[in-house]
């Protein structure tokens, strides 16, 4: 199995982030209000001054890719799939030309696997919106090799934190580990007013899972869907957009976590998360 080119001396412990990425290119168009996604567009322009070191890669997991099993694209030049629908036609043609990293695509894909969870390798995937949509705003220059990885389309919450934790030991060869998807995530619920009280009953159930004890957060996590409200901002069996968290949760160990962002949009609280 390959192994990272990275000295110890010279890699910086990365944090683990779970971050929103917004509703299909809309950092990239028109919006009404004018400033819908403005602050969530800030915080994500802020990350990298943020971090201990320009990471050195990327590990990506996106709400947009569910699979039977975890899979890791391992292409070197992966394409983008514009897999959102009745958007401005220049969204269809926004480019992120992130390089691949084969060797570090095999070496999750060990890492997954030396668990016993079922993993591959997928060379012809590319990288869907809920990957270079984000890391636009947060890493423009497009030059820091991109891995993305699939979620399991169970769902399974105690699957994703052990795959979290699978990963964990990238973050001291500086890669960063991100979780892309929504705190909130009801397509009925945005704009609706009778979701904002809802919505934020299970933020703060959300935060202070996140932020409690590891073994605690670990539970709390699992079982998620006895949260106040937690089918109301996460419909059952499409929960897709929330268990990118349960990775980043696992792969942060014993690191605390914490709210870095938290916002309204669309009449939802929204909000983003740290370890380490």
């Amino acid at each position: 199995m390959h192994q990272l080119p990275v000295s110890p001396s010279t890699a910086a412990l990365q944090p683990v982030l779970f971050i929103p990425h917004g509703g299909g290119p809309c950092f990239f168009m028109d919006w009404s209000p004018a400033d819908t996604w403005s602050g969530m567009a800030e915080f994500l322009r802020g990350v990298a001054a943020t971090l201990p070191a320009r990471p050195k890669a990327i590990v990506l997991v996106s709400a947009h890719w569910l699979t039977p099993g975890f899979r890791v694209t391992s292409g070197a030049r992966p394409g983008l799939i514009y897999d959102y629908y009745g958007f401005p036609e220049h969204t269809y043609q926004l480019t992120y030309p992130a390089p691949g990293d084969t060797a570090l695509a095999e070496r999750v894909a060990g890492l997954i696997a030396a668990t016993g969870l079922d993993s591959g390798l997928d060379g012809a995937r590319g990288f869907d919106h809920g990957m270079f949509i984000p890391l636009k705003v947060m890493f423009p220059a497009a030059d820091i090799p991109v891995v993305q990885l699939s979620l399991r389309d169970d769902l399974d919450p105690a699957a994703h934190l052990a795959l979290g934790q699978a990963l964990a030991g990238l973050r001291a060869e500086g890669v960063l580990i991100i979780g892309s998807g929504m705190s909130f995530h009801n397509m009925r619920g945005y704009g609706d007013a009778r979701y904002t009280a809802p919505s934020q009953a299970f933020d703060d159930w959300l935060t202070a899972a996140v932020e409690s004890q590891p073994g605690e957060r670990r539970a709390a996590l699992c079982n998620w869907a006895r949260a106040p409200f937690a089918h109301d901002c996460h419909p059952a069996c499409h929960e897709e957009h929330l268990i990118p968290l349960m990775v980043t949760a696992g792969a942060a160990g014993q690191d605390p976590g914490r709210k870095v962002y938290s916002q309204q949009v669309m009449r939802t609280q929204v909000s983003a998360y740290r370890f380490g």
